[in-house]
């Protein structure tokens, strides 16, 4: 088992029945009671498909915490060797204060990133609220992880479009590594270009399974996009076994497969 799963989360109750889910259960064709996750599904997910780790992401929004940074910190006591964590925020809070959530979070066993979702907050991620958290974790050498392309729930897609949006993030630290998460449709030339563009910028391919990518950005993956692009899957929305049936499909060379499964994820967070 090598590959890892860049993009996961182990979802509360509380985050299940968050009022913007609905229109997201109704696209992936699952219950509330079917996305609630534990420790013990997740493990059993990823041994079903070779998955060796997940990153597990703690999600904070405008109406409260989702799944906190200390129930992250739980997940990856009870699983070391198979779980690395994903710090988040809580916008409402001050700037300082949030300095403080973070830099606790990146000291504690595990964690190897940040992630912020910004249509959950209706901002783009080139909102200045965002900045002092790029500084800290560009100063840290750790990723920050984002969505790009559409929105899944019924939220406005803008927040998801990489230019002009997440190319200012780019502009304004280039030390900074930045990983676009769920592709960046219907968006792939921006992503393509901000790849080339940006050495620092990487794709994930989380809330795809792989046989229903894009074939334009199944050939991105073979082209400029070769140890760019890590895999993912949105766990528990899809389950690691349903996205890696189409592997085969994308003809991937064994140099590409490796990056794309763990190589490249390894790099980019140091795992």
């Amino acid at each position: 088992m090598h590959t890892i799963d860049v993009w996961a989360q182990i979802i509360t109750e509380r985050m299940a029945k968050a009022p913007w889910m609905a229109s997201l259960l109704r696209w992936i064709g699952k219950t509330d009671a079917q996305i609630i996750s534990s420790v013990e599904t997740t493990l059993q997910a990823m041994d079903e498909a070779g998955v060796a780790t997940s990153l597990l992401a703690a999600w904070y929004g405008p109406e409260g915490p989702l799944i906190t940074n200390e129930e992250v910190m739980a997940m990856l006591a009870q699983a070391p060797e198979r779980f690395k964590g994903l710090a988040s925020f809580d916008l409402n809070r001050p700037v300082m204060d949030n300095i403080g959530v973070i830099k606790d979070a990146l000291a504690s066993p595990g964690f190897v990133g940040v992630r912020i979702v910004p249509w959950l907050w209706r901002l783009p991620p080139n909102d200045r609220r965002f900045y002092p958290l790029y500084a800290l974790c560009a100063e840290a050498g750790v990723p920050v992880c984002t969505q790009i392309g559409h929105t899944g729930p019924l939220r406005t897609s803008e927040t998801g479009r990489p230019i002009p949006y997440l190319e200012d993030v780019l502009l304004d630290f280039p030390e900074l590594k930045i990983v676009g998460g769920h592709v960046g449709f219907p968006w792939l030339d921006e992503v393509t270009s901000l790849t080339v563009k940006f050495p620092n910028f990487y794709v994930d391919t989380s809330a795809y399974v792989l046989h229903r990518l894009p074939g334009d950005f199944v050939r991105y993956m073979k082209g400029p996009g070769a140890g760019r692009v890590m895999f993912g899957t949105n766990w528990p929305m899809i389950a690691p076994y349903m996205s890696l049936r189409g592997l085969g499909g994308l003809a991937l060379d064994d140099a590409q497969k490796e990056a794309f499964l763990h190589g490249t994820a390894r790099a980019v967070f140091v795992l």
